[in-house]
């Protein structure tokens, strides 16, 4: 596979897509819809969409419901998969009152570890919401088998998923499949109006800004009885950095996303520290609380970024930036004199539902959509961040491309060893900058 090339990805909203402020309110209910792709066949436009679910989660139910709830557009779902029974309950409940949209019989529902593959026997449509660290062997095998693609963010872990991405990205574009990623801030009014704001030049060239995920503490779920190593690590998948990448790569890539979508450009390097300052007796954890990281794009411009999950002071999840004639927050943008440039008006649509009617729209119509490449970089971003906080060093973004780390393991099964074990008293080692090596 080639070392990963940033300025051939097409990674960012291009400007004439930036100017394009889309109004989306029902815009796929009153599309005129000429017909869709069903893998590579043609199709009508009134012909069912089969949706498949792999990752049964908050997320992956989230998404169910959404895709199901696009106006005007004929849907079912036909298939689900989840590592846990438990999970497949849980999605078929979430969509009770969608009994007319649910075609999923007990032999399409598939538990365990290999349960995507057989999902994608049955689908045009799929959603992939595991935990991250599966998302790039599971993008990968739904291109490869012909299917349209919403997968949640981030896409990828380390930069051996990253590059299996990319690759799968550009196969998409070649058999004309869609794909939408899961950071809805590209798909939400107010953030595209101010983007095409800065477009014009109304803020000037932007020199600065500041992304913040600053909140409380997340969920924790303790061992359960007759689970093994690696049943209880993917249950409890958000405190083991193989699959989630920690929450700098989880959480904080939305706003890591929106700084590369204002810049227009891709971090050059990133420098910046992190730990974990909360240690809460019976939930060990490896990965950090709390990490602040300097970004340098091109041309010198600086984004400061922070993010933190323990309890007590402020929270703040909010992105601002500055021009060379004015400030930038979401919905504003303000001269230095204090005089207010622009305001958003207007309504702001779920951007969570958006995101399907848009890639429902692209579907049908056949238009080309394929959110693959930001979503790998702004998801490498994130874990380029992270290189530079667990080992105390300056990381160039290609530098980190170029390694052959791989978290993830492939090819897993419930009788597989953990990717990481736990010490004699249950905890697991927090990577130290003093001895923590990327391959």
């Amino acid at each position: 596979m080639n070392p990963f090339d940033p300025s051939s990805a097409a990674a960012i909203f291009s400007r004439r897509e930036a100017l394009k402020v889309v109004g989306v309110a029902g815009a796929a209910a009153t599309a005129a819809l000429a017909g869709f792709r069903v893998g590579n066949a043609q199709s009508p436009s009134s012909d069912v969409i089969r949706i498949g679910v792999i990752g049964c989660g908050g997320r992956g139910t989230g998404a169910l419901q959404q895709t199901l709830s696009v106006p005007g557009s004929n849907v079912k779902l036909t298939a689900l998969a989840d590592a846990f029974e438990d999970g497949i309950g849980r999605a078929l409940q979430s969509v009770e009152g969608m009994k007319d949209k649910v075609d999923c019989p007990e032999e399409r529902r598939f538990k365990g570890l290999d349960g995507y593959q057989k999902v994608l026997d049955h689908c045009d449509l799929v959603i992939l919401a595991t935990p991250p660290g599966f998302r790039p062997f599971h993008f990968d095998a739904a291109i490869k088998a012909g299917k349209h693609v919403f997968m949640e963010k981030p896409v990828c872990v380390d930069s051996f998923g990253a590059r299996l991405c990319l690759e799968a990205a550009k196969m998409a574009d070649e058999k004309k499949l869609k794909v939408v990623v899961g950071l809805q801030r590209r798909y939400e009014r107010k953030y595209r109006e101010t983007v095409a704001r800065v477009r014009e030049g109304l803020a000037g060239d932007i020199i600065g800004g500041q992304v913040y995920w600053n909140g409380g503490s997340i969920w924790y779920r303790g061992r359960q009885k007759d689970q093994n190593e690696l049943q209880f690590q993917v249950n409890n998948w958000y405190h083991f950095n193989w699959l989630c990448g920690d929450h700098i790569c989880e959480q904080h890539v939305h706003n890591i996303d929106v700084a590369n979508w204002m810049l227009d450009k891709l971090p050059e390097s990133a420098f910046g520290v992190g730990g974990r300052q909360n240690r809460v007796p019976g939930q060990p954890s490896e990965i950090y609380d709390h990490h602040a990281v300097n970004f340098t794009y091109p041309g010198g411009v600086k984004i400061a970024s922070q993010c933190r999950q323990f309890p007590g002071g402020d929270g703040r999840v909010n992105e601002e930036f500055q021009g060379t004639k004015a400030t930038v927050k979401i919905g504003e943008i303000t001269d230095y004199a204090g005089k207010l440039l622009w305001r958003f008006e207007g309504d702001n649509p779920n951007p969570y539902q958006v995101e399907h009617d848009e890639l429902h729209d692209a579907i049908r119509s056949d238009k080309p959509l394929n959110n693959a490449y930001y979503g790998v970089t702004s998801s490498f971003s994130a874990v380029l961040a992270r290189n530079a906080t667990y080992t105390g060093k300056q990381w160039g973004f290609q530098q980190a491309m170029n390694l052959k780390n791989q978290t993830m393991p492939e090819n897993l099964s419930w009788e597989s060893k953990s990717p990481v074990e736990p010490d004699k008293d249950g905890n697991y080692k927090i990577p130290m900058p003093a001895d923590y090596k990327l391959a």
